[in-house]
């Protein structure tokens, strides 16, 4: 019998092998012929599964999201206090560890890459922001938030304070560690919020 191919496991690795050939050479490199070469396959098998590079690397941008949002959710299903959810929740998406400096840079390169091509990658549009607004509101719901906060400010302030942390921690991951980060993070929550009573909760950001 033939061999049956899981045609989606395959495309996701062929992103995977994109991510690899992006670090090691940046986007320059990232030609369809080097990752097919990195994929372990022909430049043929690779325009069977994408037809064209621009659709490869939109496919591998977004399995980057994917994979952040995969372990977002996975999180906010916890039974935990809020605040310590959401601060599990933003270290998500502020890398702190081999496999997320990754992720950043890859993320990093594909934005740089994506500001020229806007009509097929829409990199501005990465859910952070929307995800900020979420937490700002999540901590609003459970009257955690100081009384006097303007929630779209504050959205925009931590929006602000994970995009810088997580470039920094990109460019210094030992000065910008994970505990400082964490530090940060909490610092700034404690800042806008109001002591924290925790009740078994079923809300979720």
């Amino acid at each position: 019998m033939p061999k049956q191919i899981d045609h989606e496991k395959r495309r996701k690795q062929i992103a995977e092998a994109t991510w690899r050939v992006i670090l090691e050479r940046g986007m320059e490199g990232a030609s369809a012929r080097n990752i097919a070469k990195e994929a372990g396959l022909s430049l043929g098998a690779l325009r069977h599964y994408f037809s064209t590079q621009d659709e490869l690397l939109v496919f591998a941008m977004k399995l980057v999201q994917e994979k952040v949002m995969d372990r977002i959710e996975h999180i906010a299903m916890k039974d935990v206090p809020p605040k310590e959810k959401v601060l599990h929740i933003l270290l998500e998406i502020v890398p702190t560890n081999e496999e997320t400096i990754r992720e950043m840079e890859v993320w990093f390169a594909f934005t740089v890459y994506a500001r020229h091509k806007k009509d097929r990658f829409d990199a501005n549009h990465d859910g952070i922001y929307r995800g900020m607004r979420n937490v700002i509101a999540y901590l609003a719901e459970f009257d955690l938030l100081k009384q006097d906060a303007d929630k779209d400010i504050e959205a925009e302030r931590l929006y602000a304070l994970i995009d810088g942390l997580a470039l920094h921690a990109m460019l210094d991951h030992v000065r910008v560690n994970k505990d400082r980060i964490e530090r940060v993070i909490m610092q700034h929550i404690e800042s806008i919020c109001v002591e924290e009573t925790y009740e078994t909760e079923e809300r979720n950001p």
